[in-house]
């Protein structure tokens, strides 16, 4: 039960993310939006994790995701949903995470100057993508 408890915590902060992220969209506040649809898209990797018992103490889900998958630990529709999921988690860990919170540093470019409107609207789908994958796998697992 307290697994079921975890899980739908993970689902809501990223829902709760997703919601602000739509907002920020529609504010034209390209780098909220961005930040906000990378806490979706990790928080429901987590939420993912959490289903097989690993620990949501990571920032890395794609890492961990992948183990699993190597592991043949997870049904081969887990698979599915997973791999799905993994070019989002990947191509928003850590880099793009920093770059919405601080910048690019080495050329003294601040998050604002980072992203537009084309970067939030990629963000944005890919947040809503997560999503939706991690309540299917959810409802599946």
């Amino acid at each position: 039960m307290e697994l079921q408890k975890n899980v739908e915590y993970r689902l809501q902060l990223a829902q709760g993310y997703l919601q602000e992220a739509e907002e920020n969209y529609a504010q034209q506040r390209w780098r909220a939006c961005l930040s906000c649809s990378i806490l979706v898209i990790e928080n429901a990797g987590i939420a993912i994790l959490m289903l097989f018992g690993v620990s949501p103490m990571t920032h890395q889900p794609a890492r961990h995701l992948s183990q699993l998958i190597s592991e043949g630990t997870v049904t081969n529709e887990a698979i599915t949903l997973i791999q799905q999921l993994l070019p989002e988690l990947d191509k928003y860990d850590s880099d793009e995470k920093m770059l919405a919170k601080y910048g690019d540093e080495s050329t003294y470019r601040l998050p604002w100057e980072l992203f537009g409107e084309e970067e939030s609207h990629v963000a944005l789908e890919a947040a809503r993508k997560c999503m939706s994958l991690s309540r299917e796998m959810v409802g599946t697992v």
